[in-house]
């Protein structure tokens, strides 16, 4: 049994020329007296009982989730230094510029991991083997493509600084790391324990920062366990929570707050830091949630009652522009099986009502993006 308020996180050991740290196994039983945190939990997970029901209250919400993703997506590789933004990110490849093309394939990559996690859960616990499958995609044809994609590391990482002589943290060297990730595996999926899944997660996410498994990608890898997590216990029947956009918000407060764990065995200010997270962002949820179905309800109406002939077409275009905001004239004729001059027509339409915005100011090849969907996302 662990104690919460007596937490010892770990100990230095010498290496060569340099000191790692090993944080301690934790897949125990944890405890704790301070009330504070149970108040924390209740809140946290009130919010995330309204995200759930609001949700499935949502017509056609599977819709949407996209974009969430997308944005996750966006926000976790920026923390990690790419500069791509939710407008590039829903373009074609051959709408970016060159110079750009490598940050945005790797949200691209983000994207389709997080996808495919979501699907695997159906027959996968949260699991290294998932892990590991999931970093295999992260780093697929991207920088990070010669850094074992899908492997933990056989060699020392650090964080911070340009080598080991001057690294911020050492994570634990790599023959530790399977025995340290086996035990954070069977914490998330052990049934005999009775704490609570909002702290295992919180504890969980620490550890796996901590252990630093990847050569590459650990950060946006543990950001994504959080999501996979709560839709893996049922907390979440969709992926719409994700936490990168309060941890980017004020980067340093993050980080200090892992480090402090490492440096004063101080684990109750991470769950405290890691429980305002969730509450907050899942208000943030139901909030975009809420102004997305206001903005269908209104452009529905207006469609309805302005659209006449076209109006079914033009249904067709928005729920597709609802998944994906980006469409083309031919993109366009052939959801909704007509012609391209229709199309044409209709698209035109749809940006003089301030729908649609076209993008790349040619004749030809145009691009038009669904702005007003896209800014409710574009919020911080």
């Amino acid at each position: 049994m662990i104690e919460l308020e007596q937490f010892h996180a770990g100990h230095d050991e010498k290496g060569y020329g340099y000191r790692f740290f090993i944080p301690e196994p934790i897949d125990r039983e944890w405890v704790w007296k301070t009330s504070m945190v149970n108040r924390l939990l209740e809140k946290a997970a009130s919010r995330l009982g309204e995200l759930n029901s609001f949700a499935r209250l949502v017509p056609n919400i599977d819709l949407f989730i996209q974009l969430h993703v997308t944005k996750e997506a966006v926000v976790s590789s920026r923390i990690e230094g790419t500069q791509t933004r939710m407008d590039e990110a829903i373009l074609p490849e051959e709408e970016i510029k060159p110079e750009r093309r490598n940050d945005w394939l790797e949200v691209k990559n983000y994207i389709q991991a997080l996808n495919t996690a979501i699907d695997e859960l159906i027959k996968l616990p949260v699991s290294t083997r998932l892990i590991k499958q999931t970093h295999k995609t992260l780093l697929q044809g991207v920088r990070g493509e010669h850094k074992l994609p899908g492997e933990f590391r056989k060699s020392q990482n650090w964080i911070g600084g340009h080598s080991l002589s001057d690294a911020v943290y050492i994570p634990p060297q790599h023959q530790y790391v399977n025995d340290l990730m086996s035990d954070l595996e069977k914490f998330l999926n052990n049934d005999d324990i009775h704490v609570p899944y909002l702290i295992r997660i919180a504890i969980a996410h620490y550890q796996f920062e901590t252990i630093h498994p990847f050569l590459d990608g650990n950060g946006r890898i543990g950001r994504l366990l959080i999501t996979l997590y709560l839709v893996s216990t049922g907390i979440l029947d969709k992926p719409l929570l994700y936490l990168s956009t309060y941890f980017e918000k004020k980067k340093a407060l993050y980080y200090d707050n892992l480090s402090r764990v490492r440096t004063h065995n101080d684990m109750l200010q991470w769950i405290k830091y890691f429980l305002v997270g969730i509450e907050q962002t899942a208000a943030m949820a139901v909030q975009t949630l809420s102004d997305i179905i206001s903005l269908k309800s209104g452009i529905e109406q207006e469609v309805n009652a302005e659209f006449g002939r076209r109006s079914n077409s033009a249904r067709l275009l928005l729920d597709a522009l609802f998944k994906n905001p980006v469409t083309t004239v031919d993109k366009a004729a052939e959801i909704c099986g007509v012609s391209f001059k229709a199309a044409n027509d209709l698209i035109a339409l749809m940006q003089e009502k301030k729908y649609l915005k076209e993008t790349t100011g040619q004749s030809r090849n145009r691009i038009f993006i669904f702005k007003s969907y896209l800014q409710i996302f574009e919020r911080e």
